[in-house]
């Protein structure tokens, strides 16, 4: 990844807030379309999400630091792992309806899909329906989309846009 990369940590605790943070952000601080934002699970004895920026320019990372800690957001360097879940990342609008395999990774930054429970990557010509919420993951350098088998032999992002909050029936 890009030397050029900060952490925000605003307190949040689940994925949909960090989501919106990360789309506030990219407004507010007008972000090109190559920065990349990314949520980070941070364990241990204060759990939260924090959201990293990775941006092409030092003089954008600057001007972004300066903007977010005036604001009052808890900001440091770097990133705080490697494996961050991507929201913002190039190509990630062109990524809306039904493509190919082919097609999601010849418009996006995502380098590859992964299938659950299958040894081989997906058929380049293989359906994914995007549910127009495609969250890649970070893993050793590269962009990969979990996708799990669907209807008719296509595939699905394995996240789900509306995820059923834990313990909503009680």
């Amino acid at each position: 990844m890009t030397p050029h990369v900060l952490t925000v940590d605003a307190g949040i605790r689940d994925l949909r807030a960090a989501d919106h943070l990360l789309h506030t952000l990219a407004v507010g601080l007008a972000l090109p379309e190559d920065a990349f934002g990314c949520t980070h699970l941070v364990r241990g004895g204060h759990p939260r999400v924090v959201v990293s920026l990775a941006l092409p320019s030092e003089p954008l990372l600057r001007i972004a630091r300066e903007r977010l800690g005036a604001q009052g957001y808890e900001v440091s360097p770097g990133a705080p792992d490697g494996s961050g879940r991507a929201v913002l990342y190039p190509g990630v609008r062109a990524l809306t309806g039904t493509l190919t395999v082919a097609d999601l990774l010849a418009r996006s930054a995502i380098d590859g899909v992964t299938v659950l429970g299958a040894p081989e990557r997906p058929a380049p010509d293989t359906r994914l329906h995007t549910r127009d919420h495609v969250r890649p993951q970070w893993h050793d350098g590269r962009l990969l989309l979990a996708a799990m088998p669907a209807a008719g032999g296509t595939l699905v992002p394995f996240e789900v846009p509306e995820p059923t909050p834990c313990c909503a029936d009680h």
